[in-house]
This record gives C-alpha cells, sequence and structure tokens, in this order.
C-alpha cells in the first residue's frame, strides 16, 4: 500500500475533470508543480492541450461529462496512461456550466443542459472514477458551490444542480467508507474565474446587482491552495474564501438575508432575461432535447 504524506500531493495519481480553464487549469498547473501526476479532462482541445503542455505534456482528452459512454471510454484511457503502471488516487470532479434562467418563461433547453452537466456529469464521473480510487489512499473531491446553500433569482438551474452535486458528493462518501477511500465536496463564493465573469456580466444581473456579484469576486488562488490542501489530506469539506465556513450551517439564515437584499429589481431583471440571449459559461456539445422550447 502507498502512504502518502498528509503534508503534500507529491506521487499522487490525479484526475482532473473541466481543466482545461478556471479552477480546473490553474489546480492542474499548481499539482504538477507540487509533484503530484495529473490527468486532465475538458471540452476545449486547443486550451486544454496548452494546459496540459505547461504541466509537462500530461495526458488529455477531449470529453463531453453529459455523455456516459464517453466518460467511461476517457476515464479508462488517462487511467492507464498515468504513470508507469496506470491507476488513480485522486479524482477532481470539477467541470460545470451555467447559465441564468428565469424558472417561468425562461428556456427549459438552459435547464436540462445544466443538469446534464453538472448533475449527470458529476454522477457519470463518480461511477467510472469510483472503482480506480475504491483504495486506502482513495480521493474524490466534488466541486459544489456556495450556490448548494444560497439561492439566487435567475441563477435556480446552476444551485438545483450544486446542491445535487453537493448530495451525490456526500452519498458517495458512504458508499465509498469501507473501500478506505474518502470524499469531499468544494463550496466556493464568486471567484475570480472566466465562470464568474460570464455568469455575472449579463444586463439581467446588473439590473439585480449592479456591477458587483453578491459577495464581490475573491482571487483564485486561496481555493487551489486549498484544494491542494484537501487533496493531501483527503479532507471532507473545503471551502473558499473562508467566510463560506461560517454560512454553511446557517443556510436558512443566509438565505433570508439574501431574499430580503435582492428582492428589489427581480421583476425587471426577470423581463430583461427572458429577452436577453447569453451564452453558457462554456459551449456545450448538442444533446438531446428533452422539452420543445415553447414558442
Amino acid at each position: 500500500m502507498k502512504l502518502f504524506s498528509r503534508a503534500s500531493v507529491a506521487g499522487r495519481k490525479v484526475l482532473i475533470t473541466g481543466a482545461a480553464r478556471g479552477i480546473g487549469a490553474a489546480l492542474a498547473r499548481q499539482l504538477c508543480a507540487s509533484g503530484a501526476e495529473v490527468a486532465l479532462m475538458g471540452l476545449e482541445p486547443e486550451l486544454l492541450g496548452e494546459v496540459a503542455r505547461e504541466c509537462g505534456d500530461v495526458p488529455w482528452r477531449y470529453c463531453d461529462v453529459g455523455d456516459p459512454a464517453q466518460v467511461e471510454r476517457v476515464v479508462t484511457t488517462l487511467v492507464g496512461e498515468l504513470g508507469e503502471l496506470g491507476g488513480l488516487d485522486v479524482v477532481v470532479v470539477n467541470a460545470g456550466v451555467a447559465k441564468q434562467l428565469p424558472l417561468i418563461g425562461g428556456d427549459p433547453v438552459v435547464m436540462e443542459q445544466t443538469l446534464a452537466v453538472n448533475v449527470l456529469g458529476v454522477y457519470y464521473t463518480l461511477r467510472a472514477a469510483g472503482p480506480h480510487i475504491g483504495h486506502p489512499d482513495g480521493y474524490a473531491l466534488v466541486v459544489s458551490s456556495l450556490a448548494a446553500a444560497v439561492h439566487l433569482p435567475l441563477a435556480g438551474a446552476y444551485s438545483a444542480s450544486k446542491a445535487a452535486a453537493e448530495a451525490l458528493g456526500n452519498t458517495l462518501r458512504n458508499e465509498i467508507r469501507h473501500t478506505g477511500a474518502k470524499v469531499g465536496v468544494a463550496y466556493f463564493a464568486e471567484l475570480d474565474t472566466d465562470m464568474t465573469s460570464r455568469a455575472f456580466g449579463t444586463a439581467a444581473a446588473r439590473a439585480i446587482l449592479g456591477r458587483s456579484t453578491v459577495s464581490g469576486v475573491a482571487p483564485l488562488g486561496p481555493a487551489i491552495d486549498a484544494i491542494e490542501r484537501s487533496i493531501a489530506r483527503r479532507k471532507r469539506q473545503v471551502v473558499s474564501p473562508w467566510w463560506v465556513t461560517m454560512v454553511l450551517p446557517s443556510r436558512a439564515l443566509a438565505q433570508r438575508v439574501v431574499d430580503r437584499a435582492l428582492h428589489r429589481g427581480v421583476a425587471g431583471a426577470l423581463d430583461i432575461a427572458r429577452a436577453e440571449d447569453t451564452p453558457f459559461t462554456t459551449d456545450q456539445p448538442p444533446r438531446p432535447r428533452r422539452m420543445e422550447r415553447p414558442a
């Protein structure tokens, strides 16, 4: 059995989804610099290949996490390419997408696509990687969000998906405990990433929040440091910024504060959002539609 230091990620074999940009790309670079062996999955081949080269030509593959057969195939391939003997110690389930959605009068395809990536994609990844990390050094980290606990107008699809991702992580923790593996869930507020700037950079969001976010944009570095520590120590919970730790146990109170603070401007923002054509934070491949777009 391998024995890893609780203070270091050196030598650990880590698979990261959503590794082309943002959290995934920054984490890949930092883990490689700290001596981990990484493999990358994502949707944007040019960006993904660039990150892989910066990390020393580590293995990578294009993968739509909303496609279960593709996830199974890619995970199996990358696990085989991690190091001379293959194998996997850690999976960081980071791939995610967001797009504003008025629950009444909005396009149901936004909900379907968000759930396909942020819920089914998490499930498919954990299902494929689970057998490989089911050992005493194994660890899965599911990247959820503060949005799983505190829900904003126009973010219903994202909030629902991240609450489901949290539930999947907590469920797997108990189902995999007998193997010696552990599971963590990460909760981040608005970090300085493309996802945050694209998600909040809409006319509808500005109608509610002005030109800011709810809590202000936090630097990405501390979040990446927190993930690295969580991998080294196989921690149950990861947060960034630090104050998220205070919000999570008081979800109901935090929700009431948000409800009171954001009620003005919501009606007008909904009208804007129903007419505003905004992209997903990451372009998505075509997927089967379960509900026709309303006329």
